[in-house]
């Protein structure tokens, strides 16, 4: 399959965010590198999102410098050829690859980069430095750019900095047609994996033999890294939300939950399913799985341009509390919480937890993309579960992205049967 996001993507993203900036201003942002796991060994390398999303460039130890002046001057730094590192770490990109492939004619080495950088400051036509300044945790490590602040501060200390998130996350909200063809070609990957799984699933089976099935069919469609860590899970370990030991066994009766996506383009999806592994529900199954589908059917009958986002989550957490509360099971709305444990909805796009600027308040527009996802998890009858598509605001209301990936009760019970 084939996908538009070529240079020219990168390079209007670039623009877009110079449109944003003020003048006499730079931005930086830094690939990244794998942290080390033991000794010799490293985790493998994930290229920082928004360096991707502004390049397209996946190397390791690279910087992107955007001058904002009259006009946007652009250059990227990249590791320079090196036969002995290539040799044990793979090969690197190139400068005309690099051009290639974001756009950017000013490709310099690494190297070069503190010089360039001072040599602009001093210059005196640039006074604020914008840097991506996002911790998820406060108790995380510095990167890079952390590091370059406590830089400038020492050798340039009248030099304002500002964090670059904020703008990151109006350019990202909005998907181009390109993120969305590309996140059509994700769902088509992301159905074969989960139907894979669906059509091998029997009593006995490990969760380890779920993913191995699902792996496998990813990577016999060139997909060789997913959106993120497959969640699989069977019996007691459906209640675990994001389990990831592969360990558990799918007993006679048990359900199998599974929260995964595949990546095209970088662009990534997030689908969960869930069925009971000897393809046949039973009443007191059914009874929870449609009030989490019907939720979800009932979420993309309202879902439009101008509502609040908010209302995404507490429309689905509402819907399934009515229909909890006619099986007896809740009596009243402050006990939901007790069966429902996360959120019905978040963005996605080039990261599967998509960072984009939007609160409870934010209107939906056309090019949105985010999670449908109602999840309900009755402990006491051991049934836990999650129905999660990937919805696309259109003009007039939203496309389920990934409709075609089987949901309801007999079309599971029709696919898992048909496959014995």
């Amino acid at each position: 399959m084939n996908n538009s996001m070529d240079s020219t993507f990168f390079s209007e993203n670039r623009q877009a965010l110079y449109n944003r900036l003020e003048k006499g201003s730079i931005a930086l942002t830094f690939s990244g590198k794998a942290p080390r796991k033991t000794n010799d060994q490293y985790y493998p390398y994930f290229t920082e999102r928004n360096f991707l999303y502004l390049t397209g460039v996946e190397q390791t130890d690279s910087t992107l410098m955007l001058a904002a002046g009259d006009s946007l001057n652009e250059t990227l730094f990249i590791p320079p050829p090196d036969s002995m590192i290539e040799r044990w770490q793979g090969t690197r990109v190139k400068a005309n690859e690099a051009t290639d492939i974001s756009g950017i004619k000013d490709i310099l080495h690494t190297k070069d980069f503190d010089m360039r950088f001072n040599r602009a400051i001093m210059s005196g036509n640039y006074h604020t430095v914008y840097l991506p300044l996002f911790k998820y945790t406060a108790d995380e490590n510095d990167g890079p750019e952390y590091r370059f602040v406590r830089y400038i501060r020492e050798r340039f200390p009248h030099v304002v900095i500002k964090d670059l998130i904020p703008h990151m996350k109006a350019l990202r909200l909005i998907k181009k047609p390109c993120e969305i063809e590309a996140l059509r070609e994700a769902t088509e990957d992301t159905r074969e994996g989960i139907l894979a799984m669906m059509r091998a699933s029997k009593p006995g089976m490990y969760e380890y033999q779920y993913k191995a099935i699902y792996d496998s069919t990813l990577m016999n469609r060139g997909i060789l890294t997913p959106s993120s860590g497959p969640i699989i899970c069977a019996g007691k370990n459906i209640f675990l939300i994001h389990y990831d030991a592969y360990t558990g066994q799918a007993l006679d009766g048990d359900m199998v939950l599974n929260d995964v996506g595949a990546r095209r383009s970088h662009c990534v999806t997030d689908v969960s399913r869930a069925w009971p592994c000897n393809g046949r529900f039973t009443e007191k199954q059914k009874l929870i799985y449609n009030a989490a589908n019907d939720a979800c059917n009932h979420a993309y009958t309202i879902i439009k341009p101008g509502l609040p986002m908010g209302e995404v989550d507490a429309t689905i957490k509402k819907f399934c509390f009515e229909r909890l509360k006619e099986l007896g099971i809740c009596k009243s709305f402050e006990e939901v919480g007790t069966y429902i444990w996360h959120g019905g909805a978040h963005h996605i796009g080039f990261d599967v937890h998509d960072v984009v600027a939007v609160n409870q308040t934010t209107p939906l527009a056309p090019g949105m993309v985010f999670c449908v996802d109602a999840g309900i998890y009755h402990e006491e009858w051991g049934i836990g579960l999650r129905l999660e598509d990937n919805c696309l605001v259109t003009e007039t209301g939203c496309e389920n992205l990934s409709a075609s990936i089987p949901r309801g009760i007999a079309e599971v019970e029709d696919i898992m049967s048909s496959a014995r």
